[in-house]
């Protein structure tokens, strides 16, 4: 099939590793609209770890987000994600999405205009006949606005969002980025969020969508996965590392394969999305398992 431009017109899109990697209990993020709550809540921790052990989910997707569908199976679509770096593709991270949670670029274009990002952890998209829940970092064309909405364009209608839940960029270049402490603040307001693997959203994040997410917020597209944030960047020595450096961790006390990636908060702490069962912490390095497994830092600010 040909490459050709879609936008994701549901408000979080999971990505999987096949077309047949869901299973009877994912029916709600696959759903068109997605019910990420209603999923969420009947995951056991068992189901959420098959998500990792048997490799069944590899990213997500935010509302209005392109990609590039490369082939058709069904009702599925594979794609690839222009703007999530890996080196599994060299076009963009490459999985499998509903079809029907795509939309064509016929169907919407984004306009050349401002554009309104989601700066609340989850903000709430007024359509014209229903509301809809959106996640942080979601970045949406600016139609108009006043003292208390933007109104915005999405793939599924012009629709309006809270002035006070997002703020407003001339362009997604972002000539004004922001600091590691900027960094930092990005992903404090996350504290306590249940981890998610696979996670890019607000609903979930995994150690390196946390670290993609918190980067994006200041202006920085940094790869989508650890092992390939721990090859760009600018290096820098364990010694020397300073609050909103990315901190890699590796099997084999430090010596084998990337398993995971934190902030570096300072005073030896570190801000993170650990594992499958626990939620974003912020702990000290100083006498953990972390302390024995850091490998490298890497500095993108």
């Amino acid at each position: 099939m040909d490459k050709k431009a879609y936008y994701v017109c549901v408000a979080v899109a999971t990505v999987w590793t096949s077309y047949d990697s869901s299973r009877e209990i994912d029916d709600n993020a696959i759903s068109f609209p997605v019910k990420l709550d209603k999923w969420l809540e009947q995951l056991t921790y068992t189901r959420r770890l098959e998500l990792c052990e048997k490799n069944l989910v590899q990213t997500q997707l935010l509302l209005g987000e392109e990609v590039y569908v490369t082939e058709m199976k069904g009702k599925w679509a594979k794609i690839v994600i222009p703007s999530q770096f890996s080196s599994k593709d060299e076009r963009g991270y490459p999985g499998w999405v509903p079809f029907h949670q795509l939309i064509s670029q016929a169907e919407y274009f984004p306009l050349n205009k401002p554009t309104a990002v989601v700066s609340a952890t989850i903000a709430t998209l007024h359509l014209a006949e229903e509301a809809l829940q959106i996640s942080y970092q979601t970045q949406l064309p600016l139609l108009k606005e006043d003292k208390e909405w933007l109104q915005v364009q999405t793939p599924v209608g012009s629709g309006r969002i809270k002035r006070q839940d997002a703020v407003v960029i001339e362009d997604r270049n972002r000539k004004v980025k922001g600091t590691g402490d900027m960094i930092i603040a990005a992903g404090e307001q996350f504290l306590n969020l249940p981890y998610l693997w696979g996670g890019m959203s607000a609903w979930g994040y995994d150690c390196s969508g946390f670290a993609y997410a918190t980067h994006k917020a200041n202006g920085y597209l940094i790869p989508r996965d650890a092992t390939d944030q721990a090859r760009q960047g600018k290096e820098v020595g364990l010694a020397s590392i300073q609050p909103g450096d990315l901190l890699f961790f590796a099997h084999e006390k430090g010596e084998g394969a990337i398993h995971h990636v934190g902030i570096y908060y300072g005073k030896g702490k570190m801000l993170h999305s650990p594992k499958t069962g626990k939620t974003v912490e912020l702990i000290e390095l100083k006498g953990t398992l972390y302390e024995e497994e850091l490998y490298a830092a890497r500095r993108y600010y």
